[in-house]
């Protein structure tokens, strides 16, 4: 039997905690070998979506499947070929490196298990620290044993939550570096991010806010859905001239980005309008294509938050 077309393939999920719906009935389609990006501000239900897709904790409602099992009845299966990298560092501090990675290599019953092990130190660099205690890493090192942890099963599915929050540039560029190269060898990555340079990189996005699924596509479609028009503007006074814009019609909102501001809004003619009552010699204004990250603020002032 060949695998099915999409590693992730689910309709209508939903998960309520007491009275509060956290993950209101999502649709979602991930290809395999596609990195799929996840992105939506603090509590809009990304992780416990992530939590149901992976087993460890089954839907309210709504039906679909992981990598061909059932997302609500073949939870053990799904546990056994997914690797899943939390928030939070959550390998033994006490243990070195090859001692966590033992353990979990113990837990998945991975056949010979020692050279598994082996070869994970060596694939993720880790073989010249692979005796010192994790407790004693930094942020890229803990993040490449999570990663090599996450892996020593070999895994069809990736579940990534926030996976290079804390470290450093160069870290983040190696490790998405890796997360290219794992998924030209055909294996799925779902990563959660709020950085829009690592947005950038997926093959697809979904932009969820409080548990509703409010945009996907690629970072051109998404983009794009949006219509969103932007104005960039730098000069003097710019803080000043940011409270004037705030308070026009048609201005959704003004950012700052380094040395300029983002002015943008759906509504072009007002936008034009609202600049040309604050326009002065000082300031020079250009329309600019609008970014991911403008769309990102946008969408977040639009959401409704469902704990408010």
């Amino acid at each position: 039997m060949s695998a099915p077309e999409f590693a992730i393939d689910v309709s209508g999920v939903t998960k309520k905690f007491g009275t509060k719906t956290v993950v209101n009935t999502i649709d979602l389609q991930v290809k395999r070998g596609e990195i799929y990006g996840f992105l939506g501000p603090n509590g809009s239900g990304k992780t416990t979506f992530i939590r149901m897709l992976c087993g460890l904790l089954t839907p309210d409602a709504g039906r679909g499947t992981c990598l061909g099992y059932d997302v609500l009845h073949d939870q053990a299966a799904i546990k056994r070929n997914v690797g899943y990298m939390t928030q939070k560092f959550s390998y033994y501090e006490d243990l070195s490196i090859r001692e966590n990675l033992d353990f979990i290599a113990r837990i998945y019953a991975v056949p010979d298990r020692a050279a598994a092990v082996q070869r994970s130190l060596e694939r993720l660099g880790l073989q010249n620290r692979s005796a010192q205690l994790a407790g004693q890493l930094s942020g890229g090192w803990k993040q490449r044993l999570a990663l090599a942890a996450c892996l020593i099963h070999s895994p069809q599915l990736l579940l990534l939550d926030e996976p290079t929050a804390g470290v450093d540039p160069k870290a983040r560029r190696e490790f998405w570096e890796e997360i290219h190269t794992l998924a030209a060898g055909g294996l799925t990555v779902l990563i959660t991010t709020h950085y829009m340079d690592e947005a950038e990189r997926c093959d697809q996005l979904a932009y969820l806010a409080y548990g509703n699924l409010l945009a996907r596509g690629t970072t051109a479609d998404v983009i794009a859905s949006a219509k969103l028009t932007t104005w960039s503007v730098s000069g003097p006074d710019l803080r000043e001239l940011a409270a004037k814009l705030r308070i026009r019609d048609g201005v959704e909102q003004v950012v700052a980005f380094g040395t300029a501001l983002h002015v943008s809004g759906r509504d072009a003619q007002k936008i034009e309008t609202a600049i040309a009552a604050v326009r002065d010699p000082r300031h020079e204004w250009k329309k600019i294509r609008s970014g991911l990250e403008d769309v990102f603020i946008s969408l977040m002032d639009e959401a409704q938050d469902n704990f408010s």
